[in-house]
């Protein structure tokens, strides 16, 4: 039987897929610029300023990504993998200075109401734009998950939340068309800032957390002991016990440490046979997890633990 074909998000590479976002993120500042320039709306001019953001982004997290993709060296023995979190945190930031720019345009705007004109040709270039990033977003999130890339989630994240920031833009812009309410297009400017803020302030949170050693997820932590569960009851698994299991994530790869305490009158070729084999299956549980284990006797406790315990 042929072997089944690889999935979209599998052949395309965070960093081709990141390429795409750059050129996506130009092509969309000309369309939303256009559409701001024929139509006079705040509401759409801000849309094009956080295509900027879009741009910017996408190419630190270009460069990001390359560097999360270094081998591991001398003055890095884990890796590069953490790089990508600088990448979330920066398109944070940037999201929130976009936010802040757009918001007081738009207070400029509010205090003196201007006409929207050629609203036909502005709507057609903003949905047109609005249906490229929606493309590029179910690609870099379907990705993200393939490749356990921050930098990707942070990238779809935008661009989505660019989505329904540009639908939201075209419906107001829709009503003061019908109404006449000229103040509607700027208020809808800086509701546009205020949905971004939020955006940009997950964002940075998340990054700050992964730069912080955060735990695996509950799904991963559920895996592992469901993985640590069926190697214990295997026939020569039930005289063992596992124990102070810590993990963390940094970026694509994930780590795990605990302690195997093995019957004391045991080989250290069996009990160093056992923990390979429960290593293997460990990291078929978790993918991208690296784990250390270390060998006790079942009567004996970690020191650092014991030392623990009376801090």
């Amino acid at each position: 039987m042929p072997a089944p074909a690889p999935s979209s998000s599998l052949r395309w590479s965070p960093k081709a897929l990141l390429r795409v976002s750059v050129a996506v993120a130009l092509v969309t500042i000309v369309l939303k610029g256009a559409a701001g320039y024929v139509t006079n709306s705040m509401g759409l001019i801000s849309d094009a300023m956080e295509s900027f953001v879009n741009l910017a982004s996408a190419m630190f997290a270009l460069a990001m990504v390359t560097i999360a993709a270094r081998p591991a060296d001398e003055d890095h023995p884990y890796g590069h993998h953490k790089a990508e979190y600088f990448s979330s945190g920066f398109e944070g930031i940037l999201i929130i200075g976009a936010a802040l720019a757009i918001g007081w345009a738009a207070i400029v705007r509010l205090m003196s109401p201007q006409p929207i004109e050629q609203l036909g040709w502005g709507l057609a270039l903003s949905i047109v734009s609005s249906m490229l990033n929606a493309a590029l977003a179910i690609a870099m999130f379907r990705a993200a998950r393939a490749h356990r890339s921050i930098a990707l989630e942070a990238d779809g994240r935008h661009l989505i939340t660019d989505v329904w920031t540009s639908a939201a833009v075209v419906v107001g812009i829709v009503a003061v068309h019908v109404t006449g309410w000229l103040w509607l297009d700027p208020l809808l400017a800086i509701g546009v800032a205020l949905n971004i803020v939020r955006e940009g302030v997950h964002l940075v949170w998340r990054s700050s957390q992964g730069l912080m050693d955060q735990a695996l997820d509950a799904p991963s932590l559920a895996a592992m002991n469901e993985a640590l569960a069926r190697f214990a009851a295997r026939p020569d698994g039930a005289a063992l016990r596992f124990d102070d299991i810590v993990t963390r994530s940094a970026g694509r790869r994930r780590f795990a440490d605990l302690h195997m305490h093995v019957p004391g009158e045991w080989s250290l070729q069996r009990a160093a046979g056992l923990r390979d084999a429960l290593e293997q299956s460990l990291m078929e549980a978790v993918p991208g997890l690296r784990v250390t284990i270390q060998l006790l006797p079942l009567n004996m406790e970690a020191r650092a633990v014991r030392m623990g315990e009376h801090e």
